[in-house]
């Protein structure tokens, strides 16, 4: 598996991190990973629906000393 790309939403509110998301996963190849590093509590349920509305896969979430880290694996048919 290739390396992610990042993308830092740290700071930003809802909607935001998710739009940056959106606007980004236009650059990550099919099968390929973007890494969203946020700040905002509300990102968490913002792109478990993310995930479901579009068909990409949140493959992991991790929470360390206030920073979310969402893995979300692009669909191979956009």
């Amino acid at each position: 598996m290739a390396e992610p790309i990042i993308l830092d939403a740290k700071g930003l509110k809802c909607p935001l991190p998710v739009l940056k998301a959106r606007k980004a996963m236009k650059n990550v190849p099919a099968g390929g990973v973007l890494r969203v590093l946020a700040t905002d509590p509300g990102a968490v349920g913002d792109f478990e629906h993310f995930c479901e509305v579009t068909g990409h896969r949140l493959l992991a979430r991790h929470e360390r000393d206030g920073v979310f880290w969402f893995d979300i694996e692009k669909r191979e048919v956009e």
